[in-house]
């Protein structure tokens, strides 16, 4: 089932993740469970200027050189308004970049009213774009899929179907034949704003695979470095499934079918495995004609196209005679 984490604490900002910037706390460490549910970043040069409709709930404050400067233009006692009217708002944390030293009475303003104050010596640019960039990843929709993700002549094409239909095995030969895998059994998938699907593993399956038989296998360790992928784009699904008599499967490949990740339509191709039929190179050969498509290249429209205008051509030749 579709989901998407809602939050992240200003504690997560502490983590692994971001320790480029190196953030220290300032003030608030007891309220570091405060939620971050907006990925946007803002700068809150305009609340601080009075218009406080800016300030918008669940988003990380970036206070930098500029709003510093501004707020020592103003009156102490108007800055002292200021300051109480903006820690009033819902704001989960504000962060001081280039190590600014805070105006006084902010950190004790931002204590009683439970607003986590972090400092960084990095530029507010450097700081928005690392903190914005982490909470996206968090922060948007995600999925997991039951299935295998390889890299095939650059494209992400994502394997599904019953257990026990062959997709590792299939996997496992494309890999041998040089394509590479990005994650198998488990997909984690997340949709991100500009709508792009992404595939990648978790934990400590990470370039392994469970192969019947065999048992767990390392595929970097059995191929190298080059036959595994940390991340791809989901750019086609093959559903693979076995054959059943008196099912009306496509031939010509003119049915254009999607299939739905995360609200999101993906290329989709439904592949029947029987007795004799070499799935790997038929995955293969499906990865290619999808580029073929890609670059304007349609097989079997060109191939109907082409049928067409035989069949006028006859008709016309018919009717002269």
């Amino acid at each position: 089932m579709p989901t998407s984490q809602t939050y992240v604490t200003v504690e997560d900002l502490l983590g692994e993740d971001l320790s480029d910037l190196r953030l220290t706390i300032l003030s608030g460490d007891q309220h570091l469970d405060n939620r971050i549910t907006n990925p946007r970043v803002q700068k809150p040069g305009l609340a601080f200027a009075g218009y406080y409709a800016y300030i918008k709930p669940g988003r990380v404050q970036i206070v930098g050189e500029s709003e510093t400067e501004y707020l020592k233009t103003l009156p102490a006692d108007e800055r002292a308004e200021r300051f109480d009217t903006i820690t009033a708002l819902p704001v989960p944390v504000f962060v001081i970049t280039k190590a600014l030293a805070p105006l006084e009475g902010f950190l004790k303003r931002c204590q009683e009213r439970e607003v986590p104050v972090l400092s960084s010596p990095e530029l507010s640019s450097t700081v928005i774009k690392r903190i914005s960039y982490f909470l996206e990843d968090y922060l948007v929709p995600r999925t997991h899929i039951h299935g295998v993700l390889l890299d095939i002549y650059g494209l992400g094409v994502l394997l599904i179907g019953g257990s026990g239909v062959g997709k590792s095995e299939c996997a496992l030969d494309l890999i041998a034949r040089g394509h590479s895998l990005v994650a198998d059994d488990r997909v984690t998938v997340k949709r991100y704003p500009n709508g792009d699907l992404v595939g990648f593993s978790e934990g400590p399956l990470r370039h392994h695979m469970e192969l019947r038989g065999l048992g767990i296998v390392n595929v970097q360790d059995l191929f190298g470095l080059a036959a595994v992928r940390e991340r791809k784009s989901i750019d086609l699904v093959i559903e693979l499934e076995h054959w059943r008599e008196g099912e009306a499967y496509d031939r010509l490949g003119l049915d254009e079918t999607l299939y739905d990740i995360l609200e999101t339509p993906c290329p989709y191709i439904k592949m029947p495995i029987a007795l004799g039929r070499n799935v790997s190179i038929l995955v293969e050969i499906a990865a290619r004609n999808h580029v073929l498509k890609l670059q304007g290249h349609h097989s079997a429209q060109e191939f109907a196209r082409k049928l067409e205008e035989e069949l006028e051509r006859k008709t016309g030749e018919d009717r002269e005679s």
